[in-house]
């Protein structure tokens, strides 16, 4: 599998502290809590094993998440072709990055994700699935630990991303925690920065609350149009593998609202 290229930009390389025009780095509330979990002895073997062949290992700004703002990924030079991208944010356990990338082999897949167990686990499903289908891992599929909004603001590159996923984001139900829902406005700006044009945004949730605040906010953006007219909702995106998080909402009476719109 080809490995990842750093970027030769020199200010990426510099320190935080060096960097003044880092000083207000992060003044917004991220989508999630920093924490640190822990690693199976299995995870631990698999993660020195592999973690060099998926993982790219983006230069950081201030926090451990953080990308340097200096910082472009080349998906060619990563994945050493040129293909479709897809983007998931919050791959979780990898269960759809992976599925979607052992049976699209045509398309490259981004996972990203802050917590190093779900990453772990993820290398571990991909290199399972690979095996499955006589391959050594896969090489289609890499994964970035940041922060979803630094990538899509600056890492990617404006209009280079075949289709953005976000499954499941967290809702934060709590009024007073609403701040730190990651589909907002500013994201569908940034969703539209990334997609080429035609390209696809898919989303899903739980949440009925949330999935009004998606429709609302995504509707409200020039660049995106709900493929299901304005309010619309999808049928259930058949690549979307049923998780055992889906299971638990379904159990629990909360109906999963799908939401698909495309870049004009």
């Amino acid at each position: 599998m080809s490995q990842p290229v750093p970027s030769s930009s020199d200010a990426a390389h510099q320190p935080a502290a060096d960097r003044p025009e880092l000083s207000g780095f992060r003044t917004k509330p991220v989508s999630f809590v920093r924490r640190s979990g822990r690693l199976t002895d299995g995870q631990k073997r698999m993660w020195a094993q592999r973690h060099a062949d998926y993982l790219i290992d983006v230069p950081r700004a201030i926090a451990r998440t953080s990308v340097d703002p200096e910082f472009v990924l080349d998906a060619a030079a990563v994945f050493g072709r040129t293909a479709p991208l897809v983007v998931e944010i919050g791959s979780g356990l990898g269960d759809a990055v992976v599925d979607a990338a052992t049976s699209d082999a045509q398309r490259d897949y981004l996972a990203v994700e802050v917590y190093q167990p779900g990453l772990a686990h993820t290398i571990a499903r991909a290199e399972r699935a690979g095996v499955a289908v006589g391959r050594k891992g896969l090489p289609n599929l890499r994964l970035v630990q940041a922060n979803a909004a630094e990538l899509l603001e600056t890492t990617l590159p404006a209009g280079s991303v075949d289709e953005l996923w976000v499954f499941f984001p967290d809702p934060w139900h709590k009024a007073r925690h609403h701040k730190r829902r990651l589909v907002t406005g500013e994201f569908a700006a940034l969703a539209a920065r990334v997609l080429r044009p035609g390209g696809t945004l898919r989303l899903a949730t739980d949440w009925a609350e949330y999935a009004e605040q998606m429709v609302e906010v995504l509707d409200a953006n020039e660049d995106v149009a709900n493929a299901h007219g304005p309010c619309g909702v999808a049928p259930r995106f058949e690549r979307r593998v049923l998780t055992g998080f889906e299971r638990k909402a379904l159990r629990a009476g909360r109906e999963i609202t799908d939401l698909t719109y495309v870049r004009r």
